[in-house]
């Protein structure tokens, strides 16, 4: 069957050879999970998140192993933009496969600047905005928690990088993530991608201390993904621009769930965790799945969940 997906966005749309892709910050800039398999065909990677600057990231420790997941906090640590372009994307099979590039920033203007450099690159497909990132000037409050900020940061994005398409990342630690959904849309996304890591800890009974160095950390793994379905199912009905599933998905059952809820792709993440070749896995089995469900059609199967 066919697998084919394409993300029809407001201004750019982004064909996928096959609707799975690669979590930010799970698959690092691609290149090191080569080995466990083949790259080009994947429905497309993105890298971890990206700064102007190169960033060191939290101390440890940074990642902790909870029940049916885990906890992050590694501080967003990587080599900067320019690193990025010069030397990791000339690795990656970008012609064949969409290479999305994650970026954060600490204010909106840095957004903008960091989505007008990567604008020039051929070799990268679109942009995922990170709106869980704090505002440093608005006293560290996440962008992703006010819809006043999203719309700033997105319209921003938006016309720093014309060339592009722009997929905003929703954080689900909001009262109400269609309205910031929505924000997004009407500020010029052309997709959207849920849901970024829930906040959790964890203690350590024998130290008395946080687990994490950083005290709180992002909770990811099969433990959100009740969460998350619920919020691409939410998501999917309150706009039309496309909605890329995330979140707990580690089997081929998982990536048809989301499908059926009204994703159009998913992205695999905590899972390449455990298994690093677990993407290529499931792009392989998502054919024989399909038959055996008696699914003839991604298209038709997306969003039909019958809920009445």
């Amino acid at each position: 069957m066919d697998l084919s997906v394409t993300l029809n966005g407001q201004t750019h749309d982004l064909p996928l050879k096959n609707p799975i892709l690669t979590a930010s910050g799970t698959f690092g800039y691609g290149v090191e999970f080569a080995s466990y398999g083949d790259l080009a065909g994947l429905g497309g990677m993105v890298v971890k998140g990206l700064s102007l600057e190169p960033r060191e990231g939290n101390p440890t420790p940074r990642i902790v192993e909870t029940v049916s997941g885990m906890l992050n906090a590694v501080g967003l640590q990587n080599d900067g933009v320019d690193v990025f372009c010069t030397q990791k994307l000339p690795l990656l099979p970008w012609q064949e496969t969409a290479v999305i590039a994650n970026i954060y920033a600490s204010s909106a203007e840095e957004f903008g600047r960091l989505a007008a450099r990567l604008n020039d690159e051929e070799g990268v497909a679109a942009l995922e905005v990170n709106v869980s990132c704090p505002n440093v000037r608005e006293g560290g409050v996440a962008f992703g928690q006010d819809p006043g900020m999203i719309a700033q940061v997105t319209s921003i994005v938006r016309h720093a990088a014309p060339g592009k398409h722009i997929m905003v990342k929703l954080s689900p630690n909001v009262t109400d993530i269609t309205v910031m959904a929505r924000a997004a849309e009407d500020a010029g996304a052309d997709s959207i991608s849920c849901i970024n890591t829930l906040l959790g800890m964890a203690v350590d009974l024998q130290t008395r201390r946080p687990s994490l160095a950083n005290v709180v950390g992002g909770l990811s793994g099969p433990a959100i993904k009740p969460v998350a379905l619920r919020c691409v199912w939410q998501v999917a009905r309150a706009v039309k621009i496309p909605v890329i599933g995330v979140g707990g998905i580690s089997c081929v059952e998982d990536v048809l769930e989301f499908i059926l809820a009204g994703a159009h792709a998913v992205q695999i993440g905590t899972a390449s965790f455990m298994r690093p070749d677990c993407a290529f896995d499931l792009v392989q089995q998502l054919p024989e799945a399909c038959e055996r469900l008696g699914i003839t059609s991604l298209q038709e199967l997306r969003g039909s969940l019958q809920v009445d």
